[in-house]
């Protein structure tokens, strides 16, 4: 099992959201992160609306999934987010040693989903 962490740029989401359907992985954790990278806050232009500062409005994706789904997951979600501009984000991967659905107590890959 592995805990997949991706930051990408929020005008991305829905992409990703599109391409993880397409591999069958629907069971996700989103939120609104700040954060910077080699950019050092240069001005980034989303929706129309220029950001400046040295934080950037990210969207995390925090995904669990057992071994098979780990390499189509990397590759769904870095095609889904690439752009080909600096800031297109990270993918992180560590090692998931348990997992535990509160409802039915299931323990390890069946309580992934």
């Amino acid at each position: 099992m592995k805990y997949i962490i991706a930051i990408i740029k929020p005008h991305k989401l829905d992409d990703v959201m599109k391409t993880l359907e397409e591999i069958d992985v629907n069971l996700m954790t989103v939120s609104n992160v700040l954060g910077r990278g080699r950019q050092m806050g240069v001005t980034e232009v989303y929706r129309g609306a220029k950001e400046v500062g040295s934080l950037l409005k990210k969207v995390k994706l925090e995904i669990a999934v057992n071994e098979d789904f780990v390499e189509p997951t990397i590759q769904a979600i870095a095609k889904g987010a690439r752009t080909g501009e600096i800031g297109d984000g990270k993918i992180f991967v560590l090692d998931l040693p348990e997992v535990v659905r509160i409802r039915t107590g299931e323990r390890g890959g069946p309580a992934i989903g």
